[in-house]
């Protein structure tokens, strides 16, 4: 399922390839959210960055490692890969449908 697009700087893959890789390990986890949503409930480890403050907390986004960047629905994190692009990084994901498709699937949530 995973699928990159021409154009786009990153792999768009669903809640079940994104729960496979954080699985395996070696991955950061971005929350593309306001705060307040990730409060409400969040994958497991995920860093919250919205996605407009992507480019001044450059500092926070792993660079020796791949990037899965989630929201609620996967529009917000898309925002958030292509300012992590721009900054030079290269292996980045969106996942596809986001929290909510996360939650439908059953997989782990944390406060």
């Amino acid at each position: 399922m995973a699928v990159k697009n021409e154009g786009e700087p990153f792999t768009r893959i669903d809640v079940h390839e994104a729960k496979e890789m954080i699985d395996a390990g070696g991955v950061q986890v971005i929350d593309s959210r306001e705060m307040h949503e990730h409060a409400d409930g969040h994958v497991p480890g995920s860093l919250n960055i919205s996605h407009m403050a992507t480019l001044t907390r450059a500092g926070d986004l792993a660079k020796d490692k791949p990037i899965l960047f989630i929201c609620k629905s996967g529009q917000r994190s898309a925002v958030a890969a292509e300012f992590a692009a721009s900054l030079g990084l290269t292996e980045l994901f969106n996942v596809e449908g986001g929290h909510d498709d996360w939650a439908a699937a059953g997989y782990p949530m944390e406060q």
